[in-house]
């Protein structure tokens, strides 16, 4: 595994190298085409001079921003915030500059004194100082192109740096949720299978017909359940649909101890909500509420918009005790479905409403199909 992953990284730094050295050649090769063209009309240099001041200039450029380039990799200078990176560029720029103006001025020296023994002045040069009249021109456009340079190399990384990083976080976001959600799904639905399977059992020797009507619920309830499995979200009219089934399922064996309402405004029917969400709260009514009465009771299910918000509100007959029992594997799950799906904006709530009554409230952004 180590060994791939060397070889990745050789592959990538080659060819990060290739498309370096292919920048600076065009960068600097097309840069030098206007001083060529100079030496050649103006200055008469002739064909094989103009070439090597041409390879000159190029060599100039390249060396230069070469060696800043290996220092501020040597010294890390990618990983410094855009403050601490501004105080060390400027002084880089200003040193390269009259470094450049030192050298093309010292490559036109050497031509006008040893070569074409002629100064650009129009006569000989009697002495260095005479013939490196240009620092000022020079030195301002070493001045720009380093600036350039030195701008769009550091731009470049920094730019590198920031899509890598957004790729890094986007991309364990989407891990670190997709695993959370999955681990949570294969834990809630085997939850409510075992349930739903439980109530039947009861009733397969006592009441073989009323079974049989149990099965088919609990298909019609599965079959609801897998068809959503992969989707996030199920509209709030499909989701009671469910709830129904579940209900019908469980007064099979509750009879008359089991009672449900529910009070919605048709218009919130298209409304999408988290899968399971609601039947979950119902279940959890049942089992720790309806369950443990003698007169079970009824389950109150009220849908509504409140504060740009969509409430859903179950309250069920009972006492939560404080070992907190009824707050189980399965309301933590949802607790935490909500807050990855909706990024925190979602909450689930579960009290006693009073002395004989638990309410769970699950408060999340309006979403319509």
């Amino acid at each position: 595994m180590s060994s791939i992953m060397s070889g990745s990284k050789k592959i990538a730094t080659h060819k990060y190298i290739s498309l370096y050295w292919r920048c600076q050649l065009l960068g600097w090769g097309t840069v030098s085409l206007y001083w060529a063209y100079v030496v050649f009309s103006r200055d008469d240099y002739g064909y094989f001079y103009t070439f090597l001041n041409y390879v000159l200039d190029i060599g100039i450029g390249i060396f230069l921003t070469h060696l800043y380039r290996s220092v501020a990799l040597k010294l890390n200078w990618k990983a410094l915030s855009l403050g601490e990176l501004f105080v060390r560029v400027v002084p880089s720029i200003i040193i390269m500059s009259v470094l450049y103006a030192f050298l093309v001025n010292l490559k036109w020296y050497t031509y006008w004194n040893w070569i074409g023994e002629w100064s650009f002045a129009g006569g000989e040069a009697s002495s260095v100082s005479e013939s490196l009249l240009y620092w000022d021109p020079v030195l301002i456009t070493g001045l720009r192109l380093m600036s350039i340079w030195v701008l769009a190399y550091h731009l470049y990384h920094y730019y590198q740096r920031e899509i890598k990083t957004a790729q890094q976080n986007a991309e364990l976001s989407v891990i670190a949720k997709q695993a959370q959600l999955d681990n949570l799904a294969v834990q809630l639905n085997p939850h409510f299978l075992f349930n739903s399977l439980n109530s039947i059992k009861s009733l397969v020797i006592e009441d073989p017909k009323t079974a049989r009507r149990a099965i088919d619920l609990l298909s019609d309830i599965l079959r609801s359940s897998l068809y959503e499995k992969d989707a996030p979200f199920i509209s709030i009219k499909d989701e009671l649909g469910l709830v129904k089934d579940y209900i019908e399922l469980e007064k099979v064996r509750f009879e008359e101890r089991l009672n449900m309402t529910i009070n919605m405004d048709d218009s919130l029917e298209n409304f999408m909500i988290p899968p399971l969400s609601i039947q979950l709260l119902v279940e959890n009514a049942i089992k720790h509420g309806i369950d443990k009465r003698i007169n079970g009771g009824t389950i109150e299910l009220s849908i509504r918009e409140r504060e740009e918000k969509l409430e859903i509100k179950v309250q069920n007959p009972g006492r939560m005790t404080d070992k907190g029992s009824e707050n189980g594997i399965g309301l933590k799950n949802l607790s935490k479905r909500l807050a990855l799906q909706y990024n925190g904006e979602a909450s689930l709530s579960l009290k006693n409403e009073s002395e004989d009554q638990v309410t769970a409230i699950i408060q999340i952004p309006n979403q319509k199909k």
